[in-house]
């Protein structure tokens, strides 16, 4: 069986996506892998439908780079019914070739099958017709996952050679930290020179500010406690000490709690609002804690009455005696009817 399906992907992409095994095995249709295949080797159940039946498969898929051909890959798919004592096997070969534009791929496969039991049982043309089925099915998944999970970057030519495999072993595939690496790090004396500079003008403008002494207290150098590179922790320590201080979090004044009943008396404020505001209150946020635990639910979820019983027991005190007296004249009725007889 030939079949093409096209994948709207450069070559380099399709080509780096068929070499990881788990895309492939997700983009299969129909596919379910198993918790913990084998490395590099997806194993699982594959539903295939074929003519009217469905036919569940459990085995393994294989994808290789073909030799001697870069754009070429071989599959080889090995399963056995999961009900029943049939089997697939298929060898497909893949290859890719690039559209017009150079932005799509196209896929062409040459497919092999031979199976036993159910499989064996269809007819040529349900068998072919499920196979490009799959394929299509195919392509469109690996487009979405594409889309989704872009792969690795390629080189711009479309062909993976060394330049990519060198691309891809940089100095973090060594397990070394791009952030530790000696490139990545910052000169230290540079920048310990440039803050010295930074630090001499800023004292050079507090200087030239006229009416300012160095023991103001908007001096900016005691309230940032900026000294120079060569300033010990003593100073520093001074600097930040004489800084104005500012109340902390744990002197900073808590206002009153909405829940305390004397709030409202110590801010000057009535201590119950008016009639009009707890009803707009109660009407916008509902009834009162009062309310809901004693007043009974309305609505569809009101409770329904029970019966009343007296009705029940008035009814049999006359319906009694009447069916009696309608008895007794049926039976006298009956008997004049006898005797005129």
């Amino acid at each position: 069986m030939e079949h093409e399906v096209y994948v709207p992907f450069p070559v380099g992409t399709v080509r780096q996506a068929l070499t990881e095994p788990e895309r492939l095995a997700r983009c299969v249709p129909g596919a379910q892998l198993d918790a913990d295949p084998a490395p590099g080797v997806p194993e699982g159940r594959l539903r295939l439908r074929v003519g009217g039946s469905t036919i569940t498969y459990r085995g393994s898929l294989r994808v290789t780079p073909r030799d001697g051909e870069p754009d070429a890959f071989d599959a080889a798919a090995r399963g056995t019914e999961v009900r029943g004592d049939g089997f697939a096997e298929l060898d497909l070969t893949v290859r890719l070739a690039p559209d017009e534009g150079g932005k799509g791929t196209t896929l062409s496969c040459t497919a092999d099958v031979r199976s036993g039991g159910r499989l064996a049982a269809a007819t040529d043309d349900a068998v072919r017709t499920a196979g490009r089925r799959l394929l299509e099915r195919f392509a469109t998944t690996l487009t979405e996952d594409l889309s989704l999970r872009p792969v690795a970057a390629a080189e711009p030519d479309g062909t993976d050679g060394p330049a990519a495999a060198e691309a891809g072993a940089g100095p973090a595939a060594d397990g070394a930290d791009p952030l530790l690496d000696e490139g990545a790090l910052v000169d230290e004396g540079a920048l310990t020179a440039e803050d010295a500079e930074d630090t001499d003008d800023i004292e050079d403008g507090l200087a030239a500010d006229g009416g300012r002494e160095p023991g103001a207290e908007d001096d900016p150098a005691e309230v940032t406690g900026v000294d120079g590179p060569d300033a010990d922790d003593d100073e520093e320590a001074d600097g930040l000490v004489d800084a104005p201080t500012r109340s902390g979090v744990f002197e900073t004044e808590i206002p009153p709690s909405s829940l305390d009943p004397l709030a409202d008396e110590e801010l000057g404020m009535p201590a119950e609002p008016p009639a009009e505001a707890a009803h707009a209150r109660r009407t916008m946020i509902g009834r009162s804690a009062e309310e809901v635990d004693h007043a009974p639910p309305r609505g569809r979820y009101a409770p329904v009455p029970a019966p009343d019983a007296s009705t029940a027991s008035a009814t049999l005190r006359w319906a009694a005696p009447a069916a009696a007296v309608v008895l007794a004249s049926a039976v006298v009725v009956g008997r004049a009817l006898r005797r005129r007889r």
